[in-house]
């Protein structure tokens, strides 16, 4: 799809995966280039729900919703791609391999989410990508994470 926007804003990220409240872990997705990468932005608030037991007084993104978050920036890219919006497209893991976690995330912390696709194509179903989380210019995390994109029901 060649004229696929270049930006995702929340309404069109609702309308591409199903994830809400308290799991929709993006708020926008940028420099979408079709099929091949994005970044994915994450504004990190204190009153998300893992923060009240992760940890009490040090307030900590989990590492494996960081990883969430770049699997969503990733899902919307294929979805933004390939015109996917209000049909029911569903994405699941199949593997997380790598996966380094090299910074605290915090409230208050803009988190990057920058993927891009190593394995998959137009209609595929299944997708390989190298991920990393970056926050003021520092990695936070990185992997590289396998998904299947259930386009069937889409």
């Amino acid at each position: 799809m060649t004229d696929a926007p270049e930006t995702a804003d929340i309404d069109l990220i609702q309308r591409i995966i199903p994830h809400r409240y308290p799991f929709l872990l993006i708020d926008r997705v940028r420099d979408i280039v079709p099929n091949t990468s994005a970044t994915g932005i994450k504004n990190v608030t204190f009153n998300e729900p893992h923060f009240q037991g992760h940890f009490p007084g040090a307030p900590i993104m989990p590492g494996v919703t960081i990883v969430e978050a770049l699997a969503q920036t990733a899902a919307v890219m294929v979805g933004v791609s390939n015109g996917l919006a209000d049909r029911q497209f569903l994405v699941y893991f199949m593997g997380i391999d790598g996966a380094k976690f090299r910074r605290k995330v915090v409230p208050g912390d803009v988190l990057e989410l920058h993927v891009t696709v190593t394995r998959g194509k137009p209609g595929g179903k299944v997708w390989r990508f190298d991920g990393r989380a970056v926050v003021a210019g520092e990695v936070a995390c990185e992997c590289a994470f396998t998904a299947m994109m259930d386009m069937a029901s889409a």
